[in-house]
């Protein structure tokens, strides 16, 4: 399968303008042979924590925008925004399939250094889809700090996907974070960052596609861009078989 990292600059806040770049990058993606294509968190506001007033409620303007797209280019499209709930709004992951259904992921981990925990309430629960024989786990942007839910779901699982406004500041921690869970995991990472300034940060890009023995098969500059790479779950299992690491996990034994 093609997979397409749209690795884009966002708009501060303004829906419409996002939506539309995201509909010229998505269209780029469909021409080029994506299969699955992967947004930035926020991705029609940035990483804003004006919580109560960019959250839109469900089914409204971006998931409207997403499934119409998905529908329209026949393409999967995964992307996070900020959706209205209880008791706080949530960062909102949605994995758009062609015939418009939405599969929902609510991001675990707020990013409490950032105050995202004061206007965003966590989710609690992984979510792994099949994607046309693919099998894939979305996270959003500081959840990749955290093993235990990718450990959790590795052996169903052949892609990790996740969408990020991961700041400059910390770029280094990204590449690296990607390939350790790409490689303690045996599968397939692909992350996508946004690029450009935005709430005064600077998010420095670096999308990337991650193989299962931590080779990087796509890596992004800090241009906008779209990234294109392709995944295949044959060699997760091959990988896995060859190197069964998996197997030789001892979680009776993983407690203090």
């Amino acid at each position: 399968m093609r997979i397409a990292l749209v690795q884009m600059d966002l708009a501060w806040e303004d829906v419409d303008e996002n939506h539309r770049r995201a509909r010229r990058h998505l269209e780029e993606a469909q021409r080029r042979g994506a299969r699955l294509a992967l947004l930035p968190e926020m991705f029609c506001t940035g990483f804003s924590m004006k919580a109560k007033r960019i959250a839109q409620p469900p089914g409204g303007p971006s998931e409207t925008f997403l499934r119409e797209a998905a529908r329209e280019l026949s393409l999967w499209i995964l992307a996070s925004l900020p959706e209205a709930g209880e008791p706080r709004p949530r960062n909102m992951a949605m994995l758009a399939a062609p015939d418009g259904s939405i599969t929902r992921y609510a991001k675990i981990h707020p990013f409490t250094f950032g105050g995202e925990d004061r206007v965003y309430a966590g989710g609690d629960r992984v979510v792994t889809v099949a994607v046309e024989g693919l099998r894939v786990t979305p996270f959003v942007c500081y959840d990749l700090r955290f093993p235990e839910p990718f450990r959790l779901a590795a052996v169903d699982t052949d892609l990790f996907a996740i969408v990020a406004n991961w700041p400059d500041a910390r770029r280094d921690a990204w590449r690296t974070l990607l390939r350790a869970r790409a490689i303690e995991n045996l599968c397939y990472v692909a992350g996508v960052n946004r690029a450009g300034e935005g709430g005064g940060l600077r998010y420095a890009g670096d999308s990337a596609v991650i193989s299962p023995w931590g080779e990087p098969l796509v890596e992004g500059s800090d241009a906008q861009d779209v990234l294109f790479c392709d995944v295949d779950p044959g060699v997760v299992r091959e990988a896995r078989a060859k190197f069964p690491a998996l197997d030789d996990r001892r979680p009776e034994a993983y407690r203090r």
